[in-house]
């Protein structure tokens, strides 16, 4: 079985530092960090994830980058794809901009690296139920 080659992000160093050596940022991590900044925005109701993160999720393992994919282009830049679904009266092109400022916040904030794309995918919305209505 062939390694996949995975390929990773370079943090900058912080201007005035001197460079110890490089730092490199795994995509899950990039990930994770979109995820959690995604979830933390009014008005999504979740993120889509595929079948092995449902199956994680039911037995109670939380899974922070589902719905996420993180890129790096040929020319080296980030991409960023997120797949969520916004709750039923919410404003979707305002909670999709909000997703982008909070996901392109939290990365620089984490990591300082720049994303270049931060692509939201708005997959369903979410109908608030109550209990009569399910019955």
């Amino acid at each position: 079985m062939a390694d996949k080659a995975t390929k990773t992000f370079v943090q900058p160093t912080p201007f005035g530092k001197e460079e110890l050596g490089l730092i490199e940022v795994a995509p899950e991590v990039i990930e994770v960090i979109a995820g959690i900044a995604t979830t933390e925005v009014e008005g999504v109701a979740a993120t889509r994830g595929n079948f092995a993160s449902g199956v994680a999720e039911r037995f109670g393992k939380k899974v922070h980058s589902k719905g996420v994919k993180a890129t790096l282009s040929e020319d080296g830049e980030i991409i960023i794809d997120v797949y969520c679904s916004v709750r039923y009266g919410y404003s979707i092109p305002k909670v999709a901009k909000d997703v982008q400022t909070a996901i392109r916040q939290a990365i620089f904030n984490m990591t300082s690296i720049d994303t270049n794309e931060v692509n939201i995918h708005i997959t369903a919305i979410q109908f608030d139920t109550t209990k009569e209505q399910e019955i």
